[in-house]
């Protein structure tokens, strides 16, 4: 179902998305990299080089949602390359840095150009005229593989060229990334036509409540604390080897990707939100027993449903929020909550393991997952709610009123 009437999803649109998702995650998502590289650079203990990852995903997090509303006017093509341009500057100070005070700043640098681009092209992803599971399907899958290109990239670059050296090979990737957002899907402009394109202010959806933010990044930081930990689950509980762990967490990223197909499929078949409140429930029992078993087996099984899950319920995430407004506000907000979830996950499941032990921190994740998907249930109940009357109701523009033969069109004046 046509949500908008934005552009098209064209190659060029889909490789903008994907382009901008990807340098704008591509903090997190090479973060495993960033801090072996820094630490082993400036000799920094572990709970150093996590202040300075953290302060740099704090930025990206903080930058995204201080810009939603801006990012859901027209703009967002100028905001993302200005993001690349900062961002630029910023790998560039972090390859050349000679203390922590200057990486740390850096690193705060390029945070907020990599949030900046992050907010700009997941509003974005509500700006494409089709389908919204369709286009976060897409977009998500296209990111992940672009991502896992980085994560083989940089740490080649750095052994082959010296410490750093990766951080110039981003900013050498924000050149191209300059031209393919280019393509990214405007927000609309309520001074061009408002009564066809923009909704007015009593008819646009209120921006997303503090709840459902906190569910967001409550949800991403149990995601990304397990993933973080996966490899020391997997070797203390089950015996196998890093490099084993390695490739079965490789491999089940690779397969859960099935999840961002799925996840579309599932909502033709059953609706919105009887599919997503099925894939929290086997993502929050998967997330359990990843944690607590000890079967080599068991563990690799519910890697990949766990992954497969977790992929299936983002992208009902992006498409719900695309739905209930098309101006991307609500995409972005949740990215940047998400984003700052992501920074916080790791540090408390460290912290709950610690102190608590791997059985309460089962428990807890498990019903963290659960607790964080309420309001998104209820958010996605309402573009359910929406897309129906959005199917009930006729556009104003696609049913013109006829006129007789000696009616003439009214003037601006009358």
């Amino acid at each position: 179902m046509k949500t908008n009437s934005g552009p098209a999803l064209t190659f060029t649109v889909a490789a903008a998305l994907i382009a901008g998702v990807t340098l704008g995650s591509s903090g997190s998502n090479v973060m495993p990299v960033f801090v072996d590289d820094f630490a082993d650079r400036f000799h920094l203990s572990s709970t150093s080089a996590g202040l300075v990852a953290a302060s740099q995903l704090t930025a990206v997090a903080i930058t995204t949602l201080l810009l939603t509303h801006r990012a859901a006017r027209p703009g967002r093509v100028r905001m993302a390359r200005g993001g690349l341009a900062l961002a630029a500057v910023g790998f560039i100070g972090a390859a050349i840095a000679f203390d922590i005070l200057t990486l740390i700043l850096a690193g705060l640098l390029l945070g907020a150009g990599l949030g900046a681009v992050y907010a700009a092209s997941t509003a974005a992803l509500a700006g494409a005229d089709g389908d919204p599971d369709k286009t976060s399907s897409i977009t998500i899958i296209g990111a992940l593989f672009a991502s896992a290109l980085l994560l083989l990239a940089v740490p080649a670059v750095n052994e082959s060229a010296g410490g750093g050296t990766g951080f110039f090979l981003l900013a050498v990737c924000c050149l191209p990334g300059w031209f393919l957002v280019g393509r990214l899907p405007d927000g609309p402009d309520p001074a061009s036509s408002p009564s066809a394109t923009a909704p007015d202010a009593a008819s646009r959806p209120a921006r997303p409540s503090a709840v459902l933010l906190a569910g967001a990044g409550l949800l991403m930081a149990v995601t990304q604390g397990v993933w973080s930990y996966a490899s020391v689950l997997g070797r203390g509980h089950t015996g196998m080897s890093a490099s084993v762990l390695s490739a079965v967490l490789a491999i089940s990223s690779v397969v859960a990707l099935a999840g961002a197909v799925a996840g579309p499929l599932a909502v033709k078949r059953f609706g919105r939100l009887r599919s997503m409140t099925g894939f929290v429930a086997v993502e929050a029992l998967s997330t359990g027993l990843l944690i607590a078993t000890h079967s080599p087996t068991l563990f690799i099984a519910t890697a990949v449903i766990w992954q497969t899950c977790w992929l299936a319920v983002l992208v009902q995430i992006l498409a719900a929020a695309s739905v209930i407004d098309s101006t991307g506000r609500w995409v972005a907000a949740l990215s940047g909550a998400g984003a700052l979830g992501g920074g916080i996950g790791p540090l408390a499941v460290g912290a709950i393991m610690d102190n608590m032990g791997v059985g309460v921190l089962s428990i807890l994740l498990t019903a963290g997952t659960l607790i964080a998907a309420l309001p998104l249930l209820k958010m996605t109940a309402s573009s359910d709610a929406a897309a129906d009357t959005a199917s009930a109701s006729p556009h104003p523009q696609a049913t013109p009123i006829a006129r007789t033969a000696t009616e003439k069109p009214a003037s601006p004046a009358e």
